[in-house]
């Protein structure tokens, strides 16, 4: 197992490109199980969720193939068991996309449930009614989805919460079911429109994707195709953060400033200088202290739970007080007890943490509890007095590509080193 060792420098400076995004990726790849022809993915980031999906439809006898630039072309027509079995699906909640897929293009499935991060419930149940209302059979059995249909059939479904990989499923589900199916309450997320964007060049008929109804008239069959996956929104808010943070100048490229609007709205609150083209954000803080920003979580567009992790360490280093509520996740303040260790000045009220700002943090060792909480310990790390260690990367390398090294490029001093330390009583009961 690896750490990242920071050292605290400079303000960051200079420009990074943005990988593919991961969230769109996922449900992409698993759209390749509802035909028998090749799907070819572009601008696949490098990252162990997506190698875990690779796996996982290798796994199911999928035929996959790793090529230069960011390529991946999965070929299901040497599918041979529809089963995700436990081993393979406890490390990325994700995996449940395949049930949808599976079930409408063989007619069976059998998914073990997922796991992930740890940061709250986030059930299947919306999926699992979902195809059920589409006529599907389905029990769960040992920590097992077990799910047959002869052939779906088109209905409406109006889901209870927003859920993107709810949407998601039940989209692709829809794509061969016999009729109309429309989906209310659908999540609008980008990754949701770009997986539509996929299923209409594979042929499907799908109308209405960015909105809250999303409205699918199910085919006999879909065929191959080529597909360019959107740039990670939440790798680019990361960056851009990063850049504010330590009062520097961060440039990021190859990525969409559409897609970031409530992030940047808050940067330029927070008092960063906001400047976009076509492919490119920049911020500039001009070597001044950010200004403390209120925000709270919600479904696209509002802005990303993805993001509020990132915003608490800006926070912690700004002028004044600001507050932080998520209202996505009910487990997600987990970073904050490592970003106290650092000397961040933060309580938690709730759903809402309220942060104090200081001039410096400090430098600790740390553990990342989850994905995104990962990030912001290294916005943290790069921006303190001192060295900081982060423990359990294993959750930044889901979601961030060689992080390390594009941190780097800005001008960070980070490293990835064996982790040689012993397992102590905090980490096993952490």
């Amino acid at each position: 197992m690896d750490l990242l060792r920071i050292e605290g420098g400079p303000p960051l400076n200079g420009s990074v490109r943005a990988s593919g995004a991961k969230n769109a990726t996922l449900p992409i790849m698993t759209a390749a199980l509802l035909i028998d022809e090749p799907l070819l993915v572009e601008n696949v980031p490098h990252l162990e969720d997506v190698t875990t999906t690779n796996v996982l439809l290798a796994h199911m006898g999928v035929s996959v193939t790793i090529g230069d630039y960011m390529v991946v072309e999965a070929d299901a027509s040497t599918i041979t068991r529809c089963v995700a079995p436990y081993d393979l699906v406890k490390t990325m909640r994700a995996s449940i996309l395949v049930l949808g897929p599976l079930l409408a293009r063989h007619g069976e499935a059998e998914v073990s449930l997922p796991g992930g991060c740890a940061i709250g419930a986030r059930p299947v149940d919306i999926h699992l009614r979902g195809l059920e209302a589409m006529g599907a059979e389905i029990r769960v059995e040992a920590g097992y989805v077990k799910a047959k249909a002869s052939r779906l059939k088109g209905a409406r479904i109006a889901m209870d919460t927003v859920t993107v990989t709810g949407t998601e499923n039940l989209m692709m589900a829809a794509t061969l079911a016999d009729g109309v199916t429309v989906l209310e309450n659908a999540a609008r997320e980008p990754e949701v429109v770009d997986l539509a964007k996929c299923l209409i060049a594979m042929g499907a008929e799908i109308e209405g994707a960015g909105t809250s109804t999303i409205t699918i008239r199910g085919k006999k069959a879909l065929h191959g195709a080529r597909h360019r996956v959107l740039p990670d929104r939440i790798e680019t808010g990361t960056f851009l953060v990063a850049g504010a943070a330590s009062r520097g100048r961060v440039k990021v490229t190859h990525t969409d400033p559409s897609l970031v609007d409530a992030i940047t709205d808050k940067l330029a609150e927070a008092g960063a200088h906001v400047t976009t083209g076509n492919d490119w954000i920049e911020v500039d803080m001009r070597g001044k202290q950010a200004k403390a920003v209120n925000l709270r979580t919600a479904p696209y567009p509002g802005f990303p739970t993805d993001m509020q992790a990132q915003f608490c360490v800006l926070n912690a280093l700004s002028s004044g007080v600001g507050t932080v509520t998520e209202t996505v996740f009910e487990n997600r303040f987990m970073h904050v007890s490592e970003l106290q260790r650092m000397g961040a000045q933060i309580r938690q009220e709730g759903h809402t943490v309220i942060v104090t700002g200081v001039e410096r943090l400090t430098g600790a060792p740390v553990m990342a509890t989850d994905l995104r909480a990962s990030a912001s310990l290294v916005i943290a790390g790069l921006v303190a007095d001192g060295s900081t260690d982060v423990r359990r990367i294993y959750h930044i390398d889901r979601g961030y590509e060689c992080i390390e090294e594009k941190m780097a490029q800005l001008g960070g001093h980070i490293q990835r080193l064996p982790d040689r330390a012993p397992v102590t009583a905090r980490e096993v009961g952490a």
